[in-house]
């Protein structure tokens, strides 16, 4: 598999744990609103090297997790803003902005962490 697309986690917000119990994580490039900021963690904004498909492998830190659904503007707001949510429930639909993987526990991130998507 190769990665179609590959950022590093620049900043974690104070509260970006809150949503675990949600299985959601937020990413949020550095135009996040500050009543967002402390919820995100912050990446660079990037352009993807393809479609951002389901079937598709999400890779955070080297463990992976199966691509289920692409919401409709995930890949328009991740390439223009750095923004989605990503979610690990597991579900068969999801917002428009939202990535949803396999069921799987919420990964801890921290400054440095990797996120790839294979292809």
């Amino acid at each position: 598999m190769n990665a179609i697309y590959e950022n590093t986690v620049k900043g974690v917000g104070d509260l970006a744990s809150a949503f675990a119990e949600e299985k959601t994580i937020i990413l949020f490039g550095d135009s996040a609103p500050d009543t967002l900021k402390d919820y995100c963690y912050s990446i660079n904004v990037k352009k993807a090297d393809a479609v951002i498909e389901p079937g598709q492998t999400l890779e955070i830190d080297g463990k992976q997790y199966k691509i289920l659904v692409v919401g409709d503007v995930m890949q328009k707001n991740l390439e223009a803003l750095g923004h989605i949510s990503i979610q690990f429930s597991g579900a068969e639909d999801g917002l428009p902005g939202t990535m949803v993987v396999e069921e799987a526990e919420v990964p801890v991130l921290s400054v440095g962490s990797t996120v790839r998507v294979l292809a």
